[in-house]
Formats: C-alpha cells, sequence, structure tokens
C-alpha cells in the first residue's frame, strides 16, 4: 500500500485538467457546443462545461461525468483515459 504522502503534489490538478481535455474531445467529436452538452446534462448555462474543461475553478464530478458518457454514447472510461502518471 502506498502512503498518501507520497502523492505527487500536482497530481490532482493535472488529473482535472486531462478529464476536462477528454470531455472536450469527445464533445467537438460529437459536433456539440459547450452549451448543447450542458443543456443536455440538466444545467441552464454553459458555465459548468466551459470552466471544467479548462480545469478553472471548476470540475467535473462523477455524476457530470456519468451523464456526459451517457449524452455522448460514450464509455465513462473513455473519460478516464490517459490519467497522469505517478
Amino acid at each position: 500500500m502506498k502512503d498518501i504522502e507520497t502523492l505527487p503534489e500536482n497530481y490532482i490538478d493535472r488529473l482535472y485538467t486531462q478529464i476536462g481535455r477528454n470531455v472536450k474531445k469527445a464533445r467537438e467529436k460529437k459536433g456539440l457546443t459547450q452549451l448543447q452538452l450542458s443543456q443536455a446534462i440538466g444545467h441552464k448555462s454553459v458555465t459548468i462545461v466551459s470552466l471544467a474543461e479548462i480545469h478553472k475553478g471548476q470540475h467535473f464530478n462523477i455524476e457530470h461525468l456519468a451523464k456526459i458518457a451517457y449524452v455522448l454514447e460514450i464509455d465513462i472510461c473513455n473519460l478516464l483515459s490517459k490519467l497522469p502518471n505517478e
């Protein structure tokens, strides 16, 4: 078992950044705007998607990712691929 103290300082930020990139790539592949995706997952404004895609004070939670994967008709694992190594 690893000690949490050995987790690199910026690991979580890199994780959120990569997830945001994966969401953006999947969204664009389906031809959706940030607003269209936001509305499809139940939000009235683009804020959650726009800020989380670039990881600026916002990030996707597991519910967001589940809804995004459903709407985009992809496996949720695609949104978690290529995560940073320790």
